[in-house]
């Protein structure tokens, strides 16, 4: 998790994200940390039952999803607007550990959700 930090630190430590960030989740123990982590990756999994049905990225249930995935980043994270949920969207597929991560919930599901929240 350091190495993670770091890295955070080195590429968006002088971004308002990242200060927001920070004062944020300042207090959170490690169950809390452990806690929204895993209530995150059910949103991904959601996607996951979401693909798995057969619809498309552009289906209301997907945007939905991405309206759900938005707000708890914002809840617990940072404030995620239009331009940082893009960002995101394209690391889950160009950084093969959120990719295989979130593909945990199926191949091609880190696809799935980047596609998704492309069209939204």
């Amino acid at each position: 998790m350091k190495n993670y930090e770091t890295e955070a630190r080195e590429r968006w430590g002088n971004t308002d994200a990242y200060r927001e960030h920070t004062e944020k989740t300042k207090n959170y123990t490690k169950e809390k940390w452990a806690e929204i982590n895993d209530d995150l990756m059910a949103v991904f999994a959601e996607f996951a039952e979401c693909k798995n049905k057969g619809l498309n990225a552009d289906s209301s249930e997907a945007q939905a999803l991405v309206s759900k995935l938005r707000e708890y980043i914002t809840s617990n994270y940072y404030t995620c607007s239009d331009e940082i949920l893009a960002g995101l969207g394209k690391m889950y597929v160009s950084d093969d550990r959120f990719k295989n991560n979130i593909d945990k919930y199926g191949e091609g599901t880190a696809e799935f959700v980047s596609k998704a929240i492309n069209c939204n």
